[in-house]
């Protein structure tokens, strides 16, 4: 049982008084937290809010605006073992103390430089005028270390909603190309941004995308002709469906469409990255890293806007994977045939079901990777947040497989629509249509059609892609995250 006594603060200069009274039935993990004496500013209560505002969010599970005990403790047990985790990952001569040098090693590897006193300034911080204390020092004892006991005191009550650490292992990050073009847009710090060393992570993940589509473009190919072609009568296999590209236009090919594939990278990842850039400013956020809804509603926004922009790349790339060998001499002349031929509409076919499937595919990969993230947080982390990269690689090749799973009947539909015109008697079918055809005519399983050469290529891509990102980022001298 726990006894709160409050003292309602008025507007005077007058200290208030709030006093937690500890009972013999509290939990061992709360022994140390409520034995306090507080007292507060009246005219700082607005800090009280703001800072319950913030506790209640990050610990409210059942999403009913108030935190009752058992949430409050899950909360506390929660947020204590992520500051343990911090701590220790701080904590680089492990001597269980922190000084000043090991906080700005710490912030150098985050690429922030800071001098030795602005460190001592950190170890000596005050909080004042605040719910949980209105003066309480870091560094209590004046050592100019911090061991756990003054680092969980000081932290404990405060959701830190950006624990650099964590961040810097589990940044969901757009090294894991797999071909698609749904990814949530990286992020990057103050430091990074002001140095210019965005642009170099950039560079190296286009980079390392355009080495892994390449290297499983065959399989990108094979995918979109059984996407098109595959039906209950005329099944395409895995092998089958190689056979016959070769048997037509040699092993070369294969490689059908991937030119203009690796040319989309660019400029979608340039204009993702800026449209995320101001989207962040325009939802009010002035943090550098956001929480997974903000993440899904900012990515989805951006990835539509650079979809919209590059799109007649899109409807390119599958006219010329489905094209005949000799039948287009190059990008150039397929973009001609079409324009003649079909007019400037031909370029946005499928438009709207490849918008619509951004939103299943970013919010599914988020969630799952999420969801795995804490899993093995809770489970496995005991010594330090940092995963290793067989984890982090794991992880992203879960959670991109699953949102794909998700969004492939809409990616299905729209590659159907892009090639329609290109095949001689098909009628020109609505995308409602097209549904209601495909499961009239081929079931359900139809909307799954390239399936098993889609998930064939995603752990070759993701793989390719991180060696291929690491090498290039030491090449271009840019500092692991």
């Amino acid at each position: 049982m726990l006894c709160l006594c409050l003292y309602v603060p008025v507007h005077i200069s007058e200290r208030t008084e709030f006093e937690y009274f500890e009972s013999e039935s509290l939990p061992v993990q709360l022994k140390s937290l409520f034995k306090l004496s507080l007292f507060l500013p009246s005219q700082e209560f607005d800090s009280y809010r703001k800072w319950r505002k913030k506790v209640v969010k990050a610990g409210d599970k059942d999403l009913d605006g108030q935190l009752d005990f058992e949430e409050f403790v899950h909360y506390l047990r929660d947020h204590e073992k992520k500051l343990r985790l911090v701590f220790k990952s701080l904590d680089k001569k492990n001597d269980g103390h922190i000084d000043s040098q090991e906080i700005m090693q710490s912030l150098r590897d985050l690429g922030v430089h800071i001098s030795e006193e602005q460190a001592e300034k950190i170890l000596k911080r005050i909080r004042r005028g605040h719910i949980c204390a209105p003066i309480m020092y870091m560094d209590k004892n004046g050592t100019m270390t911090i061991d756990w006991n003054e680092w969980r005191d000081y932290h404990l009550l405060h959701p830190a909603e950006n624990i650099p650490e964590i961040i810097l292992y589990w940044k969901h990050s757009t090294i894991f190309d797999v071909g698609e073009s749904m990814l949530v847009p990286d992020e990057f710090t103050a430091e990074e941004k002001n140095t210019g060393m965005w642009w170099r992570h950039l560079v190296a993940g286009g980079g390392a995308g355009a080495v892994s589509r390449t290297c499983t473009a065959p399989l990108d190919r094979l995918k979109v002709l059984m996407q098109v072609h595959a039906t209950r009568s005329n099944s395409m296999g895995i092998a089958g469906g190689f056979t016959q590209m070769i048997r037509e236009g040699g092993l070369r090919s294969l490689w059908r469409g991937n030119g203009i594939n690796v040319l989309k990278i660019a400029p979608e990842s340039a204009i993702k990255f800026m449209a995320y850039e101001q989207i962040k400013r325009l939802i009010g956020s002035n943090q550098e890293t956001l929480g997974i809804l903000e993440r899904l509603v900012s990515g989805s926004l951006a990835g539509a806007i650079a979809q919209s922009s590059i799109y007649p790349m899109e409807v390119l790339k599958t006219r010329l994977a489905l094209g005949r060998t000799g039948q287009y001499s190059g990008i150039a002349d397929c973009a001609k045939h079409i324009f003649k031929k079909e007019g400037m509409t031909a370029f946005y076919k499928g438009y709207i079901p490849n918008m619509l499937g951004i939103i299943p595919y970013a919010g599914i990969d988020l969630a799952v990777y999420e969801t795995l993230k804490n899993s093995w947080l809770q489970r496995f982390a005991t010594d330090s947040a940092d995963p290793g990269v067989f984890v982090l690689l794991a992880c992203g090749t879960m959670s991109s497989t699953c949102g794909q799973l998700a969004s492939y009947p809409l990616a299905l539909v729209r590659t159907r629509m892009q090639a329609q015109a290109s095949q001689e008697g098909s009628p020109q079918m609505t995308m409602s249509g097209l549904f209601r055809h495909i499961v009239r005519t081929e079931g359900a399983i139809g909307l799954y059609r390239g399936l098993a050469p889609n998930f064939m290529k995603v752990i070759p891509a993701v793989s390719i892609s991180y060696v291929v990102y690491e090498n290039l980022k030491i090449t271009l001298g840019v500092q692991s995250r």
